[in-house]
C-alpha cells in the first residue's frame, strides 16, 4: 500500500459521504495496523499513513445574537449583578472565566476602561466599557455587598454569600436564561455576538482582534464570513462604482461613434 492507495481511499470515503472526522479515525486505524505489523510481526513496511497526517475538520462558524434575541435575553434578566455580569460579556467581549476573575483593581471607571489580567494565553489586553455597560455595572457595584473579596462579582445568597461568583456559577446563570427565554445560547454567544455587530458597524478587524484577545487574525476573520449586513454593504459600495464606470465608458463610446 502507497501513498497513492491511501488517497484513493480517502476519495472513495469523501465520495461515500463520510466526515472529515470519520476519515480520519479510519486512516489511524491503518497508521496503528502497520505500526503493529513493524512492532510484532517484524515486517519491514513504509507506513502509508504519515505520523500527523489528517484531513482538516470544518470550524463551525461563530454564532451570534440577532438584535431582538439580544433585546429577549437582557428583558428576561433579573438582579443587578446579572445584569452587569452579562452586559460586560456583550459589550467588552470579556470570556467567561475573564469576568469572574475580574477584580475590583481591574476596574477604571473614570476612563471608562477595563485591565483584562492573564486572559486566553496568559496576555493582559486593555477592552472598554460602553455607556450601557457603565450603567450596568455602576449599579451593580453601588448594590454590592461590602464583602472583603477582591473580585467583582459575587455570590448574592446562601452560604457561599459574599464570596467570589466561581466560572460554572455563571454559566448556570446563562443556562437558566436559556431556558427561560427558549433562546440557545452560551455565555460564548455573546462574546461573538459584540464581534460582529463591531464588524457589521464597520469596525476594523485589527481593533476587533485586539479586544477580543485574538493571538491571530485569522481567528478575527472568521467573524467576516458570518457578517452578512458589511458584506451586502461593500458589495452594493463596489457596484455602484462598476456600474457608474460602466455607465461613463458606454457614454464615452457612443460619442466617438
Amino acid at each position: 500500500m502507497t501513498a497513492k492507495t491511501i488517497s484513493a481511499y480517502i476519495d472513495s470515503l469523501l465520495a461515500k459521504g463520510l466526515a472529515a472526522k470519520t476519515i480520519n479515525c479510519r486512516l489511524d486505524s491503518v497508521r496503528g495496523f502497520y505500526a503493529y505489523l513493524g512492532r510484532e510481526e517484524a515486517m519491514v513496511l513504509p507506513n502509508p499513513v504519515k505520523k500527523g497526517f489528517a484531513l482538516r475538520l470544518a470550524r463551525p462558524l461563530p454564532r451570534y445574537l440577532k438584535d431582538e434575541e439580544v433585546t429577549r435575553l437582557f428583558e428576561s434578566i433579573r438582579g443587578l449583578r446579572d445584569h452587569a455580569l452579562f452586559m460586560l460579556m456583550l459589550r467588552c467581549g470579556l470570556r467567561v472565566e475573564e469576568v469572574a476573575h475580574l477584580r475590583l483593581q481591574d476596574l477604571d471607571l473614570a476612563q471608562k476602561r477595563i485591565l483584562v489580567c492573564h486572559g486566553k494565553g496568559g496576555k493582559d489586553r486593555i477592552v472598554y466599557i460602553s455607556h450601557d455597560a457603565y450603567r450596568a455595572l455602576l449599579g451593580y457595584l453601588n448594590s454590592r455587598s461590602s464583602s472583603k473579596a477582591r473580585e467583582v462579582f459575587l455570590v448574592g445568597k446562601g452560604i457561599c454569600g459574599g464570596t467570589p461568583i466561581s466560572v460554572r456559577g455563571i454559566q448556570k446563570r446563562i443556562e437558566y436564561y436559556a431556558r427561560k427565554t427558549g433562546l440557545k445560547i452560551s455565555c460564548h454567544h455573546l462574546r461573538h455576538t459584540m464581534a460582529t455587530q463591531l464588524l457589521n458597524a464597520d469596525a476594523d478587524l485589527v481593533t476587533i482582534q485586539d479586544l477580543l484577545g485574538h493571538t491571530r487574525i485569522k481567528t478575527t476573520q472568521r467573524y467576516a464570513r458570518v457578517s452578512n449586513l458589511k458584506v451586502q454593504r461593500d458589495y452594493y459600495k463596489a457596484m455602484e462604482v462598476i456600474v457608474q464606470k460602466s455607465t461613463e465608458e458606454d457614454i464615452g463610446l457612443r460619442s466617438i461613434q
